[in-house]
């Protein structure tokens, strides 16, 4: 079996554009609810989501691209603040907020943001490349 290169490289980087763009949705969603309370008193709040990837061999083409393995909910423990007109305080008027930590959510965001950018632009040379193949065949 012969394997191009160039379609290789395609496909890599367009898990890498796939996983990354699962990243974004996940940072997205957590920022989106980074003071998103329970909705009693004494309810949890929102649990921040995790993502992992993990490294599969594309069996038909023998190359090994990314993909998400899981989807999780960090286990850092919720922080607490005193809010007594919350609905969501206990009785002592504290209110578990989400363990979101929205410094650490825009590094994450900025660092899939170049990570994906890093790929499209991997795809748009590999395209350039076989544009500039299909050119020199034709002449």
């Amino acid at each position: 079996m012969v394997v191009d290169p160039l379609s290789s490289s395609l496909r890599i980087a367009s898990s890498g554009l796939e996983t990354q763009s699962a990243r974004l949705r996940v940072v997205s969603e957590n920022i989106a609810n980074a003071q998103s309370t329970g909705a009693y008193a004494g309810a949890d709040p929102y649990a921040r989501k995790t993502i992992t990837f993990e490294s599969e061999l594309d069996r038909a083409t023998g190359d090994s691209i990314v993909a998400v393995k899981a989807l999780g909910v960090d286990a850092t423990p919720f922080r607490l603040e005193h809010m007594p007109g919350n609905p969501a305080a206990d009785g002592k008027g504290d209110v578990k907020m989400p363990n979101v930590d929205l410094l650490f959510e825009m590094a994450d965001m900025r660092e899939a943001n170049r990570s994906y950018e890093a790929n499209l632009q991997v795809v748009k040379q590999t395209r350039q490349m076989i544009n500039d193949t299909i050119d020199l065949m034709r002449s």
